[in-house]
């Protein structure tokens, strides 16, 4: 099965192209480096251990994050950070700059990954939640390099689309060394996929263990400061949406400042894509709203709606909220990461479409921290309640605190299984 696999992906190369090339009109860096894709490099040499830890895009770099500086710790380690997306690349060379080795990921194709293995020469293949492919786990068993699944996690609906083709994953999954994966749940659809028990680890998941600095909650306050007016606004961020969603935010906005004398709340929409900036300013603005742009530095002291246009500063904004709703819910996506908002103690909206995050969702729901809503008035009106009420703000609040404290503990555990590949 892998090889008809392998004969269909190479067969689908230049469609690949063709795609990267359409979505480089929207994100112009989708044109470059294709070489790094297909395992063309300038080569890492370095006499340090090779550990290759591939991410997928942000979110999964932005969990990854922790490990990496623990990682960093060790004098006999050499990083290499892969990335598939610009957006990921761009947070990796932002945030690390030279001190790791990044490259594209390559493709999973077999002579791509050994070009790619001969001029990385890894020691251990690090893969972050379910970033799976048959021949790069194939090409490193074949070459006995460990093979490590971190923060594994499998949806429901994703373990029916592996499901699918079980006589491509089952193999897949055997062949990994060991999968430390967030909870029990998750763990049993990979069990039931092909993944061995013996080769399967419950450590909890890693984005728990997120730490705010002095230096991020001072940014946070001063931002704060300037979004509220001094407190004159509450803030409301809706962070990572998808198309589709911005609309109907936009209208539980709307209908907000009609049905309500009190004006004093002020929206934060962070689109997730960042070719999506200019189209969501367009409609918010052609909706009637007053804007100002993250990007631009200087706040209009009329605007209804600040455009979070700018990559990296998530947490930041979060840090400078007071209600969250998490996207990627409204719509089929499958929802994003709660437990930043959460760490930042803010009460917490989101969508019905949570199956990639169904057990964080489940916990912070179940102890009153998370709201779901499916239209624009339950939206609205789960607002008016927040706004209006400061106890059940500080209460939802704590709640989420609480959850992101008590489930802390998911790095520890991972650092010391990946101690034993050393």
């Amino acid at each position: 099965m892998r090889f008809v696999y392998t004969v269909i992906f190479y067969l689908a190369i230049p469609l690949i192209l063709i795609r990267l090339l359409w979505r480089s009109l929207a994100a112009p860096a989708y044109a470059k480096r294709w070489a790094e894709r297909f395992g063309f490099f300038t080569p890492c040499v370095t006499d340090k251990k090779v550990v290759w830890l591939h991410t997928v895009s942000v979110g999964e770099f932005i969990a990854a994050l922790p490990l990496i500086r623990l990682l960093q710790a060790r004098s006999d380690v050499q990083l290499v950070v892969t990335t598939t997306t610009p957006t990921g690349s761009e947070r990796v060379r932002a945030t690390l700059g030279e001190s790791v080795f990044h490259v594209y990921a390559p493709y999973d194709l077999p002579d791509v990954l050994v070009r790619f293995i001969r001029r990385v020469n890894p020691a251990l293949l690090l893969i972050m939640e379910t970033e799976l492919w048959p021949n790069t786990i194939a090409a490193c068993a074949a070459r006995n390099i460990p093979r490590v699944l971190i923060n594994g996690r499998m949806s429901e609906k994703s373990a029916k689309g592996y499901a699918k083709f079980s006589a491509l994953t089952a193999p897949m999954l055997r062949s990994l060394t060991l999968a430390l994966v967030q909870n029990h749940t998750d763990a049993a659809r990979l069990n039931d996929l092909g993944l061995p028990l013996v080769n399967t680890q419950i450590t909890g998941n890693i984005k728990f263990d997120l730490t705010l600095s002095d230096e991020l909650r001072q940014e946070a306050k001063t931002l704060k400061e300037q979004w509220s007016n001094n407190g004159e606004y509450l803030v409301w961020i809706c962070a990572s949406t998808h198309q589709g969603e911005d609309e109907i935010i936009l209208d539980a906005f709307a209908r907000y400042l009609h049905l309500t004398a009190n004006k004093n709340l002020r929206l934060i929409l962070v689109p997730r894509h960042p070719e999506r900036f200019s189209s969501v300013a367009a409609l918010c603005a052609a909706r009637g709203f007053t804007v100002s742009r993250r990007s631009e530095q200087r706040l209009n002291a009329n605007a209804q709606i600040i455009l979070g246009d700018t990559m990296g500063e998530l947490l930041l904004m979060f840090g400078a909220s007071d209600i969250a709703f998490v996207g990627g819910s409204l719509v089929p996506n499958g929802g994003h990461n709660f437990i930043e908002p959460a760490a930042w103690g803010l009460p917490l909206l989101s969508g019905e479409y949570v199956f990639n995050f169904a057990e964080v969702s489940r916990l912070l729901h179940a102890a009153g921290a998370l709201a779901f809503v499916n239209s624009p008035e339950s939206l609205m009106q789960h607002l008016v309640l927040l706004v209006n009420n400061e106890s059940a703000r500080k209460v939802s609040g704590a709640a989420a605190l609480a959850v992101a404290n008590e489930n802390r503990g998911a790095l520890v555990r991972t650092v010391n299984v990946i101690e034993r590949y050393w």
